[in-house]
């Protein structure tokens, strides 16, 4: 372990040192350091766990209790220690923050778009933390009209996050969701746009999106269960009523789905969907009659998908139908909408995912992945014109943006990729001209795209297959067994890490830094099957992918196991700690920030939000042989004595979508087993939840701490 200038000081911290009749008694400990400050030590009290004849021990199975003060004092200790250990590198920290933030355009705006008659603006103003959500009628020129202004609302609060934004279709109310405490519970609110003033009501505890009627006073939302934090119904309000006297319109009663409600781009209907991970159901109500039922489109069964869009007399269904693994494209009318009236309008493609559609008056836009990169297709309706977008790079990110209007020749997407700053772009379908509204500017006067190189590799692993790498870096920087690498992974629900650029990131590249994404399976990036290898009883795929990715690069000679790192966050998190049990020794230090690393007990917990969703994807562990595989990989249950690497894990207090208490246990049980003297840190944001910090210069700050970690391990001051 390199030397470190630290401040001798004593640490006072309460804690729990034996467990009676349940209760924790509270005692003091002093840690008195001799030769540098020594980390907290959680007491261990032994808590048993059987299933199919299998016992665990969970020493630090105390530490799930929020609202416990020992358990608070440990979380502070932790933090304490952290700031101990890194106060060297504060200074640095500051200079990373300044020189990400100067790389921003703080008064910057969106690029505006119209919908019913209004064009949108969001934009910021120099020093905010947070956006404004503006409009102008009829034309740029106009007036312009405050919608929120979120720095306002924020005012005395550590957390704010205002999401789903909803004007209604007379343009005089908007209602949008907000969460004070980052656990992604939303309160509804509704403002008057005539007058200003915020309307009475306030809905708790939503996802915080809204689906109007046409009525223009009626909206449809979804709230969740208060512990599992499932949305799991779906009510109707009538603006100017009390929430009490909300409607019922739908429960979802199995407890592995969860429900939403949208409004068709058309505005013709109102559309519940209920999804599990294998399964999916949609049922429809004529957005003109918000008074009468919904009624279903297709039955759900298992291992059937598929989502709705609308238009004319048909619903178009994107859908795994009849073995369509990579997804096709079919359509049913409205009035009969079972499975068996369903037609092919884009048939499947064993090559080639089908990701998502748009739909227009004139014409359809396809979203396709081949290869792992994006597609961008045009199809008229007429079926004189079937075209694709032409993208040159060799690894880019490019995907349909913000696209309201319905009668419109224009389609807008964005292009970017790990070396161009993103693009928004107007494309004519008519004269095939394209028009850039907005390119990313990154200020300081210091960036010049050319300056930096991108490349894709593909790593051989263990089982034949072959991973797609994407790397960038800085040209003047020297590629062999002394550059230090960063390799981010997530691999996890199908999610696929893009190949985008950031201008954050600057400031690892240049400081020498290679950064790679190994787009591993558990991902789509290369279809469906990608995924299906990479879950289930198929999930040590996805941690043999990554280790193989970085045992590739040490053999190509980007780097070596000296200055290779990794990050993951969340199911990305799971990851990390998975590969460093298996092969600590390929890496010098990780980042695992939120980490899923109890994957038995809190899939045995069907109290915690997101288990009981998720039995298709990690297996429910009722059953024996999910819980023996789930057991051979969980990070926390096959931590044991060995050298673990550098190590940075963070986490919110918050956290809904994985508890703190995770990545607390996981380095309290580190603590205790690892046998080298490399660092290991853990932070807990004690006023945030999975996201992190809400505020944009604020979220700056966790990456200037978290790049600050990597840059000091390589004695990288400035």
């Amino acid at each position: 372990m390199k030397k470190l200038n630290v401040i001798i000081i004593i640490l006072s911290i309460t804690f729990a040192f034996s467990c009676e009749n349940g209760k924790l008694d509270n005692k003091k400990v002093k840690y008195m350091p001799e030769k540098g400050l020594k980390p907290p030590i959680a007491e261990r009290i032994p808590k048993k766990m059987e299933i199919h004849g299998d016992v665990r021990t969970d020493d630090y199975y105390w530490l799930n209790e929020r609202e416990n003060e020992r358990v608070i004092d440990y979380l502070n200790a932790e933090n304490s220690y952290y700031d101990s250990l890194t106060g060297h590198t504060r200074k640095f920290q500051e200079d990373l923050f300044e020189e990400m933030k100067s790389r921003i355009k703080e008064d910057d705006e969106s690029v505006p778009y119209k919908k019913n008659g209004y064009f949108y603006i969001t934009r910021y103003e120099k020093g905010s933390q947070y956006p404004v959500y503006t409009r102008k009628k009829g034309n740029l020129e106009a007036e312009e009209e405050i919608i929120v202004d979120v720095n306002e609302l924020a005012k005395g609060h550590e957390y704010y996050a205002l999401t789903s934004l909803n004007v209604n279709r007379s343009n005089d109310v908007a209602a949008f969701g907000v969460d004070t405490i980052s656990r992604r519970q939303y309160d509804i609110m509704f403002k008057n746009l005539e007058n200003g003033s915020l309307f009475p009501e306030v809905i708790k505890n939503t996802t915080g999106s809204t689906a109007w009627s046409n009525d223009n006073k009626t909206v449809f939302y979804a709230k969740k269960d208060p512990i599992t934090l499932r949305s799991d119904k779906i009510y109707k309000h009538v603006l100017g009523t009390d929430a009490s006297e909300d409607e019922l319109v739908f429960e979802e009663k199995d407890e592995t789905f969860w429900t939403f409600v949208y409004k068709s781009k058309s505005q013709k209907y109102i559309i519940i969907g209920s999804y599990s991970t294998l399964s999916t159901e949609y049922r429809f109500l004529d957005a003109d009659k918000p008074k009468e039922s919904f009624q279903i489109i297709q039955p759900r069964e298992r291992e059937l998908e598929y989502s709705v869009a609308h238009y004319g007399n048909d619903f178009y269904i994107l859908t795994n139908h009849g073995g369509a693994v990579n997804f096709k494209l079919m359509k049913t009318p409205v009035a009969k909408t079972g499975q068996e009236n369903w037609v092919d309008v884009i048939p499947h493609r064993e090559d080639t995912l089908l990701e998502d559609i748009s739909i227009f008056k004139d014409f359809l836009v396809l979203e396709e992945r081949n290869n792992g990169l994006n597609k961008i297709r045009i199809k008229r309706w007429n079926g004189k014109e079937d075209f694709y977008l032409p993208f040159d790079e060799e690894t880019y990110t490019a995907s349909v943006y913000n696209n309201p209007e319905f009668d419109t020749r224009v389609i807008r997407y964005s292009y970017n990729s790990l070396t161009t700053p993103n693009s928004v772009i107007d494309f004519n379908v008519d004269d095939k001209s394209k028009e850039v509204k907005k390119e990313q500017e990154v200020l300081g006067g210091e960036f010049d795209k050319n300056n930096y190189s991108s490349e894709r590799l593909w790593a051989p692993t263990r089982d034949g297959k072959k991973v797609a790498v994407s790397l960038v870096y800085r040209k003047t920087t020297k590629i062999n067994e002394n550059t230090p690498l960063l390799l981010y992974g997530y691999g996890s629900y199908g999610s696929i890490v893009s190949d985008r650029f950031s201008s954050v990131r600057l400031s690892l590249l240049d400081r020498g830094f290679v950064y790679a994404i190994a787009h591993i399976r558990g991902g789509e990036y290369l279809g469906r099957t990608w995924y299906e290898d990479g879950k289930m009883f198929n999930k040590m795929n996805t941690f043999n992918d990554f280790i193989d990715a970085g045992k590739f690069l040490i053999e190509q000679k980007y780097t070596s196991a000296a200055h290779l790192y990794a990050e993951g966050g969340s199911a990305g998190g799971l990851l990390m700690g998975a590969v460093i049990n298996m092969n600590p020794e390929i890496f010098n230090g990780i980042i695992a920030a939120v980490p899923f690393i109890d994957v038995v007990t809190t899939m045995l917990d069907e109290s915690i939000p997101l288990t009981t969703g998720e039995f298709d994807e990690w297996g429910n562990p009722k059953n024996k042989d999910s819980y023996q595989y789930m057991l051979s990989y969980s990070p926390y249950d096959n931590v044991k004595k060995q050298d673990y690497p550098h190590m940075l894990v963070t986490t919110g207090l918050h956290d809904s979508q994985v508890q703190y208490f995770e990545p607390a246990k996981w380095v309290a049980k580190l603590r205790v087993n690892k046998t080298d003297n490399n660092l290991l840190l853990l932070y807990t944001n004690m006023e945030t939840g999975h996201g992190g910090a809400s505020g944009r210069f604020d979220a700056l700050k966790e990456v200037a701490r978290d790049y600050s970690f990597l840059l000091d391990l390589e004695n990288i001051t400035e």
